[in-house]
């Protein structure tokens, strides 16, 4: 009974050995080969494919697949069509017919009507600004004689400050939501003679940053006091208060 264990323990331990003996053997032989391939030889296939250690394991087989392309076959070529409105060429010549005589009250009394044609340059970019601050809700015949009275006041970032709230509401009233307007001209006053002395921004991100500022707003002011065209300001619900530049 003895004999047996023993004998059994000796067997398994000596297999256990080569199974360890045949994994660093296949582990030194890797590490050759990637230190310095040249050297090694061919690599040993009984240790590198084989399932397991031992005389007994079976070798792997593997397929390989042959890809081909076909050079000459002929592709077709996707015909992309750009998207456009329905009729809008109709529509763009019907509203160049009605802007032919330019006579709506926004090419007399507009924004870019509104402000001290001999104010300083950055006076004149505040008074812009004002003007459409003043227009949100607002025919542009009652902006227009706000801003007058403004003008008169003194139309100007530190001026507008110096107002109380009171004169300064008489002097804008009747335009559209006056009180929510003088909030807004105090606020907006405050950042400019802080932050540009009195001037307005010159990128529509600056200028959407003021409070009582839309991106309409800005766009337009970009245009009328930059001169520069950063995109469309223009309400289709409300004529009154688009601005069609020339």
């Amino acid at each position: 009974m003895t004999s047996r264990y023993f004998h059994r323990t000796a067997v398994t331990r000596s297999n256990q050995r080569s199974c360890f003996e045949t994994a660093a053997s296949v582990k030194v032989s890797r590490t050759l080969r990637k230190m310095n391939p040249a050297s090694c030889g061919p690599p040993d296939v009984r240790l590198l494919d084989s399932d397991g250690p031992g005389p007994g394991s079976k070798r792997r087989s593997r397929r390989h697949l042959k890809v081909e392309y076909d050079e000459h076959r002929a592709t077709s070529a996707v015909k992309l069509e750009a998207w456009e409105p329905g009729e809008w060429r109709e529509q763009l010549h019907c509203v160049r017919e009605m802007r032919r005589g330019r006579d709506a009250p926004v090419d007399t009394m507009g924004a870019e009507r509104c402000c001290d044609p001999a104010a300083p340059a950055h006076v004149r970019r505040f008074q812009v600004l004002v003007s459409l601050m003043l227009s949100s809700q607002t025919k542009d015949q009652v902006t227009s004689a706000a801003m007058q009275k403004l003008r008169a006041h003194g139309c100007t970032a530190a001026n507008i400050l110096a107002t109380d709230d009171a004169t300064l509401g008489k002097l804008i009233h009747p335009v559209g939501f006056w009180r929510n307007k003088v909030k807004y001209l105090k606020l907006t006053s405050t950042l400019l003679q802080q932050e540009f002395g009195g001037d307005i921004p010159n990128s529509v991100e600056g200028l959407v940053r003021l409070p009582g500022v839309g991106p309409k707003m800005a766009h337009l002011a970009m245009d009328i006091a930059w001169h520069q065209a950063s995109g469309i300001g223009g309400d289709p619900c409300n004529t009154n208060t688009i601005y069609s530049p020339s």
